[in-house]
């Protein structure tokens, strides 16, 4: 029998089990129909968004809530998109860092990161990941950890919540150089 980390605990949460069904409803939903591929594909336009809410819908999201239903269809949306099979790895934040040669070090990539850390609502985050997600797809920064990224989404809009997602955000952009550091001789 293993022992508990953190990590495996976090994962065992409510909010980490829902994530991970959606992500998992999402594939299989993809996988299964081109049509509802299509669909999803065009979940994080505010002007075709409509079409995914069938999908959304059967999930059990409260489409009158703009956090949840927004949050949902970017993360719904982006797995349509790359085709994904399964969920990733990749941070939010590493994603940043890994679309830019210079990583962490580079000032786009830094850029891009501090406006990110500026939002205050799901709305506002949202729209600023729409592009930096299509970023990260044209940049093969590799398959995103769907299940964090909608996690930290769908808690956004609570001020204690938002200020964790954002420190954990900077740590995992900037938390690489510093491991890199230490394993220097």
């Amino acid at each position: 029998m293993s022992t508990r980390t953190d990590t495996t605990m976090e994962k065992e949460t409510p909010s980490q089990r829902h994530a991970q069904a959606f992500v998992e409803y999402i594939v299989r939903k993809c996988e299964a129909d081109t049509g509802t591929r299509a669909a999803l594909r065009r979940a994080d336009n505010p002007a075709t968004e409509y079409q995914s809410w069938d999908v959304l819908a059967g999930f059990h999201i409260d489409l009158e809530s703009e956090g949840e239903r927004l949050s949902h269809a970017l993360v719904a949306a982006d797995i349509a998109r790359t085709n994904t099979s399964k969920n990733g790895s990749v941070k939010i934040a590493q994603g940043i860092a890994r679309s830019y040669q210079d990583g962490h070090s580079d000032d786009q990539a830094k850029a891009k990161l501090r406006r990110l850390l500026a939002c205050d609502s799901t709305s506002e985050v949202v729209r600023i990941l729409r592009p930096l997600l299509r970023l990260f797809e044209s940049r093969g920064v590799g398959t995103l950890d769907y299940v964090s990224l909608l996690n930290d989404l769908r808690w956004f809009n609570f001020d204690e919540s938002r200020e964790r997602a954002k420190i954990r955000w900077a740590q995992d952009f900037y938390g690489r150089h510093g491991k890199e550091e230490e394993n220097e001789p």
